[in-house]
C-alpha cells in the first residue's frame, strides 16, 4: 500500500512530540510524517523565565526539530491556509514562492499567541513573554535599564528606568515577575550607585486573586511572599493607557515605566481564521475526546487537533468543560494522538483522551516556589525544588535534560551572569554608521 502522509502543523508542544511518537511507531511503509513551522526549534516554554534570568541558557530551553525528527521531513515555513475539504494545505517557506502539500491525515497544533485588548499605547510600548526571542530581549532590557538608571542623573529618568510593570497574574507572568526581579537584586552587588528600595516591581491583575489554577490559599501565599519582596501588588486593577510609557491604571493611579510585559492571558493562533475546520465561540478548534475534529455530530475525517489552540472535552469534569491550555495537557494529548493516528491507519478505533489534572508547580525565583500536586501542597524550597524536577523531566531529549542540569549544578558554584547584550537586538547598527559613504563636503574639509 502507498504510505500515508501526516502533515503536522506546528512544532510546539504538540507538535513536536506528536511527531516524534508517530515516526517511532509507524514505519516508512504506513506513513510519511512532515512538520511544517517557521521556527528551527520547539521552545519550552516553561523554562523561559529561567532563561530570561540566567539560570540556564537560553539556548537550553529549545529543541532543535531537526535533530528530533530525524525520521520525519521538516518543512521551514508557516502555513498560510488550509483546505481540508481538498486536504492540502498551502506553505509559505522562509524563502521562495508557496507550495501546497497534500496529506491524508493533519496534526492542527499552531498553538496560541498572546491575547491583547486595545489599550492605547500597548502595541508601542509592550512586550509579550511566549517566544524564546522575548525572554532574551526582556533580560537585556532589564539590565540595561539597570545601567541606565546607574548613569543618569535626572531622578524622573531613574525612577522611570527602574518601574518593571507586569500586567496579568497568571503562571506566566508570575514566573516572569519573580525570576527577572530575583536577577535584578541579584545584579545590584555590581551597581554601588542604586539601591534594592530604587527598584518598583508592579503587578496588574484584572480579577481578585492570582495563580487561578491552584487553590485560593495558595494564591494568597503567593502574594504574600511578593509582598515580602517589596513588591506592588495591584488585584481587581486593570491596565487602561500606556501611552508615552506613561501607565494608567483602573484605580486611579498612574506613572511613567519603561518596562511593561503583557502576560494576561492567550488565544488560538489567527493562522486558524484562514482555515475551513469548525470552531466555538472562543475560536478554538472542536474536537472530540479522541482528539478528533467535529463539525456538529459529524467527525471530520484525517484532521486531528489539540493543545491550546483545540476545544478538547475534559472527561474528569462534568459535562461542557474543556482541557485547559497547560503543557500537562498538550504533552498527553500529543501522545493520545499520535496513538490514535497509528491506531486509524492500521484499520482502528480510537481511544479518548482523559487526563485528571495533576497539579500544577510555579517557581518564585531562586530556591523559592510554591506547589499543588494531587491535593498535596507545598511552599517555598521544595516546591521549587519540586518544579525543576518536574519541568526538567518534561523537557524532551536526554541531550536537553543533561544540558539544563548542568547549568542549574553550575550555578552552585558560580555566580549568575547579569550582563545585557543589547546589541544582539540591532547588530548591524555600528557598522552601519562605519560604513556610511563620505560625501563630497566631509572629503573637502
Amino acid at each position: 500500500m502507498n504510505p500515508k502522509r501526516i502533515l503536522v502543523v506546528g512544532a510546539g508542544h504538540v507538535g513536536l512530540y506528536a511527531a516524534l511518537r508517530l515516526s517511532k511507531k509507524l514505519s516508512s511503509r504506513e506513513a510519511e510524517v512532515v512538520v511544517v513551522d517557521p521556527q528551527p526549534h520547539m521552545t519550552y516554554q516553561p523554562f523561559l523565565p529561567e532563561a530570561a534570568a540566567g539560570n540556564i541558557s537560553p539556548r537550553h530551553s529549545v529543541v532543535p526539530l531537526r535533530r528530533e525528527l530525524r525520521k520525519c521531513k521538516v518543512v521551514a515555513g508557516a502555513v498560510t491556509r488550509i483546505d481540508h475539504s481538498r486536504k492540502t494545505a498551502v506553505v509559505q517557506p522562509i524563502s521562495g514562492p508557496t507550495r501546497e502539500i497534500g496529506y491524508d491525515h493533519v496534526i492542527v497544533a499552531p498553538g496560541s499567541v498572546s491575547r491583547t485588548l486595545p489599550i492605547p499605547g500597548l502595541h508601542e510600548h509592550g512586550i509579550g513573554f511566549k517566544t524564546i526571542g522575548e525572554a532574551i530581549y526582556l533580560r537585556n532590557h532589564v539590565l540595561d535599564r539597570l545601567d541606565v538608571a546607574a548613569a543618569t542623573p535626572d531622578a524622573d529618568v531613574r525612577r522611570s528606568a527602574l518601574t518593571f510593570t507586569f500586567v496579568g497574574g497568571g503562571y506566566a507572568g508570575i514566573e516572569a515577575l519573580a525570576e527577572m526581579e530575583d536577577m535584578a537584586r541579584d545584579a545590584l552587588r555590581y551597581y554601588p550607585e542604586l539601591e534594592p528600595d530604587d527598584m518598583r516591581w508592579v503587578l496588574v491583575e484584572a480579577t481578585q486573586r492570582v495563580l487561578p489554577e491552584v487553590d485560593r490559599d495558595m494564591g494568597a501565599y503567593t502574594v504574600q511572599q511578593l509582598l515580602k519582596r517589596n513588591m506592588d501588588i495591584r488585584l481587581d486593577t486593570r491596565l487602561e493607557s500606556c501611552v508615552d510609557g506613561v501607565v494608567k491604571l483602573s484605580d486611579g493611579d498612574s506613572f511613567r515605566s519603561d518596562t511593561i510585559v503583557w502576560t494576561a492571558g492567550v488565544k488560538p493562533s489567527p493562522m486558524l481564521d484562514r482555515t475551513d475546520f469548525p470552531r466555538d465561540e472562543r475560536r478554538r478548534v472542536t474536537c472530540l475526546p479522541t482528539l478528533q475534529v467535529v463539525d456538529g455530530d459529524r467527525v471530520v475525517e484525517g484532521a486531528w487537533s489539540a493543545g491550546d489552540c483545540a476545544a478538547v472535552p475534559d472527561l474528569t469534569k462534568e459535562p461542557g468543560n474543556y482541557c485547559s491550555p497547560s503543557a500537562q495537557h498538550a504533552v498527553r494529548q500529543a501522545a493520545r494522538m499520535a496513538d490514535n493516528i497509528v491506531l486509524v491507519v492500521r484499520g482502528r478505533e480510537p481511544v479518548d483522551y482523559k487526563h485528571k489534572h495533576a497539579g500544577s508547580v510555579a517557581s518564585l525565583g531562586l530556591h523559592k516556589g510554591v506547589a499543588q500536586v494531587y491535593g498535596i501542597k507545598m511552599k517555598g524550597w521544595p516546591a521549587w525544588f519540586m518544579h525543576r524536577t518536574y519541568h526538567m523531566s518534561r523537557i524532551p531529549s536526554f541531550n536537553r535534560k543533561v544540558r539544563v542540569v548542568v547549568d542549574w549544578s553550575l550555578a552552585f558554584f558560580l555566580k549568575r551572569e547579569v550582563v545585557a547584550l543589547g546589541q544582539l537586538h540591532d547588530p548591524r547598527e555600528e557598522f552601519a554608521e562605519a560604513s556610511q559613504p563620505i560625501s563630497i563636503t566631509s572629503r573637502a574639509a
